[in-house]
């Protein structure tokens, strides 16, 4: 395993570490020659490298469990709309929903889809729910604030219980 710093950085950071004098010698090492053949395999930006992903970015996953949970959601509304006006067809819901799991959004509707000519109709109204509620009824920009606040407010709770834990200072309980 080649643990030179070439690897670890891109050769356009290099020249911040190398003396001037230096960066003729350094772009005599193989591993530097090497790098500066072949272009970068990931673009140079200031956010956090996270590994241990595999094909997809964080934010790839967490768009997959937001189009599951779309799903779900569409689910819910179709359902409440149909024990109002069809109780015949909520009651076809409710048993495939009995059977068939809605974790994973694109499966459930492509069962649905396959059950009957009726199923059918369901489905394609999940489907058009699903995507109206993601494109116009979603508040994304709420969505980004609760999870900042949720996120502060988890870890100021862990830090202070850590805290407590650890100095054996007596809380006021009326606090």
């Amino acid at each position: 395993m080649e643990s030179s710093s070439s690897s670890l950085l891109h050769h356009s950071y290099l020249s911040h570490f190398n003396p001037p004098k230096l960066r003729k010698l350094s772009l005599s090492y193989p591993s530097m020659q090497k790098c500066r053949n072949r272009k970068p395999t990931r673009i140079c930006s200031n956010k956090m490298y996270v590994p241990g992903f595999g094909e997809a970015s964080p934010e790839a996953k967490a768009a997959k469990h937001l189009h599951d949970f779309f799903t779900y959601v569409a689910v819910r509304i179709v359902s409440s709309q149909l024990e109002s006006y069809n109780p015949e067809a909520y009651m076809e819901l409710r048993e495939f929903l009995d059977t068939n799991s809605v974790s994973d959004g694109d499966k459930f509707c492509a069962a649905l889809m396959r059950r009957s000519s009726r199923h059918m109709n369901l489905a394609l109204r999940i489907l058009e729910v699903r995507s109206a509620y993601c494109k116009n009824d979603f508040e994304w920009d709420n969505l980004q604030r609760l999870a900042f606040k949720n996120v502060d407010r988890s870890n100021t709770k862990l830090m202070r219980e850590y805290v407590l834990e650890t100095s054996h200072v007596e809380t006021d309980p009326d606090k």
